[in-house]
């Protein structure tokens, strides 16, 4: 696989944030044949040693949860699959609202976007996770909200790939 069609196919795993993908593959940490584990090993420690401002710029890149683009349809396809298997897309007015509020908070106290990953959990664990997280110093929740980004793309790359070759 060339650079070109590894970065179209990979570059989207971390958000919006293909610089990842095109990293780990000119630092030749890309060996064919492909699998999710060596695959996420290399783009994760791609996102790990990335400055403190990219990182940010990557979770930034991640959207709010039941948020505004959600609403308008404006998800990527991942996100949008990822939300609606964990029940986000149909959430009680009330719900909404604990949610907007919530965001709102989170993005005020933190600088970016509550970020979990969703598969597995339901709208309340997410809601529970989200309430007591907000209470997380800054560089806790930082350091969790970069956790959660690398167990998303594992997820995203396990959906693309074999585990392991």
């Amino acid at each position: 696989m060339d650079r070109a069609d590894f970065v179209q196919r990979f570059g989207g795993v971390f958000e919006h944030s293909p610089f990842i993908a095109e990293r780990a593959f000119d630092a030749g940490m890309i060996e064919e044949p492909l699998n999710a584990l060596d695959v996420h090993d290399a783009m994760a420690m791609i996102f790990r040693t990335s400055g403190v401002e990219e990182r940010l710029g990557v979770l930034r890149a991640h959207p709010d949860l039941a948020g505004k683009l959600a609403i308008a349809g404006e998800l990527t396809e991942d996100s949008r699959v990822e939300q609606a298997g964990a029940g986000l897309d149909r959430l009680t007015a009330s719900e909404h609202a604990r949610f907007t509020e919530l965001n709102t908070a989170y993005v005020e106290k933190f600088g970016f976007p509550f970020i979990i990953a969703v598969k597995g959990l339901t709208k309340n664990d997410i809601l529970a996770a989200f309430e007591a997280r907000i209470n997380n110093s800054r560089d806790q929740e930082f350091d969790t909200a970069c956790q959660q980004v690398e167990k998303i793309a594992k997820l995203r790359l396990e959906s693309l790939l074999p585990p392991i070759s």
